[in-house]
């Protein structure tokens, strides 16, 4: 068991190891920064894991994550239960995320997409909607997908093994959630 053990964590950090980047973080960081300098509002979404680290990502930025400060305005998309399944139920689950940013998204948003496969179909509906509202986009993305299309920033992670590919997601939500504080605790 230890050798599979070590396998597995030399999988996860040679594949941060090979994630580079550095420019997508920063102007991931930016675009966060810029929709909360001027009020508005960052919205995240996914599924299964995905949706897990989108609710972590608003844990961090509503609370706090390194600094004690203001929180900031971060909502993830599909976590009231009662909208959720009333639109699943009455319409499909492949639009809820959409629903719900038409409902509350507004021009000058963010809106974070958590997509392992890129081809995540509410997320994809997530990303037109947000689009048509003028609303910009991150995807914390693998490395195939229509997502890959569509996002205006993509952090992709060249692989296409979900555990693998969310342990690194994980590391850069913490970097990114860390940079925002750092930029945003002073203001």
């Amino acid at each position: 068991m230890n050798d599979k053990i070590n396998m597995m964590m030399g999988q996860s950090a040679a594949l941060l190891q090979k994630t580079a980047l550095n420019a997508e973080i920063t102007q991931a960081v930016q675009m966060i920064c810029d929709t909360l300098k001027r009020g508005s509002t960052v919205f995240a979404c996914g599924n299964g894991g995905s949706m897990e680290q989108a609710m972590h990502i608003a844990g961090e930025l509503v609370d706090r994550f390194r600094i004690e400060r203001k929180p900031f305005p971060v909502v993830t998309l599909g976590t009231n239960a009662a909208v959720l399944t009333a639109w699943a139920n009455d319409y499909d689950y492949k639009t809820a995320f959409r629903r719900e940013l038409e409902a509350l998204g507004r021009k000058g948003d963010c809106l974070i997409v958590l997509s392992t496969s890129g081809n995540s179909a509410n997320a994809i509906e997530a990303v037109e909607a947000a689009r048509a509202k003028g609303i910009a986009t991150i995807g914390f993305l693998g490395e195939a997908g229509k997502l890959q299309d569509m996002a205006d920033i993509r952090l992709s992670v060249p692989s296409k093994d979900t555990p693998r590919i969310q342990e690194v997601h994980m590391v850069l939500i913490h970097i990114i959630c860390e940079l925002v504080e750092e930029e945003m605790a002073h203001l």
